[in-house]
């Protein structure tokens, strides 16, 4: 799995890759974005110093889905993904899980913690988090539930190597 940052000339591809995964507007109920709405949400995100976009690619190079996620969000420490979506027609084939792992594997010195946001009603993306070591955190339903996944000691090392240079 490969991610790749998003900018703003990206709006197209990722409003290709929601159009191809209308299941989850279904879920929360909404229609897939408009190519404009996408894009515009898509400026708004990159005025934030914190959000990171990313399009991710399977080995051979195709673009199977997207990341969205915020740093130290809630709190200092924190890595919150708000979107992780893997195009429906590329779906239930580990590319989510590796993901997920890929992310881990690059998280900032600092980060104490990944949280993950489960949008709806949505079991399916409840155990798919559950799957990967997150665990339930804070219920604000109906609009979400967030899971947590703690971070090795490795992470909080690096900080204290840093805090002391």
């Amino acid at each position: 799995m490969k991610a790749t940052p998003l900018a703003l000339q990206h709006a197209p591809l990722l409003h290709t890759l929601y159009a191809a995964a209308p299941g989850y507007f279904a879920l929360l109920g909404t229609r897939v974005p408009t190519e404009g709405e996408v894009t515009r949400d898509v400026e708004i995100a990159l005025l934030d110093p914190r959000r990171r976009l990313e399009l991710l690619h399977d080995d051979a190079g195709e673009c199977v889905g997207s990341l969205d996620y915020k740093l130290h969000y809630p709190e200092d420490g924190d890595l919150t993904i708000n979107l992780l979506l893997i195009r429906e027609d590329r779906q239930s084939r580990g590319l989510g899980e590796r993901a997920v792992r890929d992310l881990e594997g690059r998280v900032p010195p600092g980060t104490a913690r990944i949280l993950a946001s489960v949008l709806g009603d949505n079991p399916r993306g409840a155990r798919f988090w559950e799957r990967q070591g997150f665990a339930f955190a804070l219920d604000a339903r109906p609009v979400m539930t967030w899971y947590a996944k703690p971070l090795a000691a490795p992470h909080a090392q690096r900080t204290l190597s840093l805090a002391c240079d």
